[in-house]
């Protein structure tokens, strides 16, 4: 794991992102938000086998990996970006050290599963809705926070229940509209992220940052407020931040709001890829599920053939399922 340079404590990190403004200033040029039609995520189940240690990937560290992409970047630190050769696996339903046969050089596994020895390895965390695992916990804390007066974290309806993504009902949403609920969010997630970096995870990807364009009651500048103390968070341990699908914000998320790379599913079907790679280069990890190419009526060579597709793209199966499972799919371009 690389150190990094910004050696911040961490109040001082979780203050920074509090505010709109983070500790740097934005730029007076800020790009607009480009066009989407977003997939829905696929969500990380508990995994935890990693299995024997392969031959060490390639790497590459943000100061030399900055030249490739478009934009100007936040100032980066001693972190590393995702290698955009190798070997790639989507590894949420479940941790495996290969991918068809071969040892892993790049692997998002869920924060609850260990990151693969040898392999560039990028912990996902659902930063802006709950896990399915964790939905009872959340709840739990925020009816004490009513009963306190405070104002709760998750998203609520006008007659006070709590909203639930309805392509993921099992997933409450977070409300990180104001200052008090982002601060309220950040103590339940700061150390998720402290704890990815402590077991050796490269880079973390932050899911569902679209909630905002998905639920109108959320505050879009909250939500970016929210973004910048995760993304802070993650610099501050030494891991690089990931942007999880939302092309729409691609530009703002990679110039504002401090993603390094962007992991995106099924960019291919909805004709976005471009929206990641014109922004982060050629550092994007891209999925395609095989439903979703059918109803589109793409193959996955056409997928692989695209204008502006990823390096690193997966075919994969939609529960993510380790090999040896009867549903696992797994081939890249």
């Amino acid at each position: 794991m690389p150190t990094s340079v910004f050696a911040l404590p961490a109040t001082l990190v979780l203050l920074c992102g509090l505010t709109l403004a983070g500790c740097a200033a934005q730029p007076a040029n800020a790009p607009q938000s480009l066009p989407s039609h977003s997939p829905q995520p696929a969500h990380a189940q508990s995994s935890d086998a990693s299995g024997t240690a392969p031959e060490a990937g390639p790497s590459q560290t943000a100061a030399s990996a900055n030249t490739a992409s478009v934009g100007t970047a936040p100032a980066p630190g001693a972190f590393a970006l995702p290698p955009t050769t190798g070997v790639f696996d989507y590894q949420l339903g479940g941790a495996h050290p290969t991918a068809d046969g071969r040892p892993l050089d790049v692997v998002v596994r869920d924060a609850s599963a260990a990151p693969q020895p040898g392999a560039y390895s990028v912990c996902y965390v659902n930063a802006f809705q709950t896990q399915p695992d964790e939905s009872a916990e959340w709840l739990a804390r925020d009816e004490e926070r009513l009963r306190r007066g405070s104002a709760p974290l998750l998203l609520r309806t006008p007659a006070g229940e709590p909203v639930r993504d309805p392509d993921w009902p099992d997933e409450y949403v977070l409300d990180p509209s104001a200052e008090e609920q982002r601060d309220g969010i950040l103590e339940h997630l700061a150390p998720v992220i402290t704890a990815c970096a402590d077991d050796g995870f490269d880079a973390v990807e932050f899911d569902n940052l679209d909630t905002w364009t998905r639920f109108p009651a959320i505050s879009e500048a909250g939500a970016g407020a929210l973004a910048r103390s995760l993304t802070a968070q993650a610099h501050a341990a030494g891991m690089a931040a990931g942007q999880k699908n939302a092309a729409e914000v691609a530009a703002t998320a990679q110039h504002d709001l401090g993603f390094d790379f962007a992991v995106t599913e099924e960019c291919a079907v909805w004709d976005e890829c471009r929206a990641y790679t014109d922004v982060y280069g050629e550092h994007v990890l891209q999925i395609e599920y095989p439903d979703a190419l059918a109803e589109a009526g793409l193959t996955f060579a056409e997928a692989c053939a695209a204008p502006g597709r990823a390096p690193l793209t997966l075919l994969r199966d939609r529960g993510l399922t380790p090999p040896g499972d009867e549903a696992h799919v797994y081939a890249a371009c």
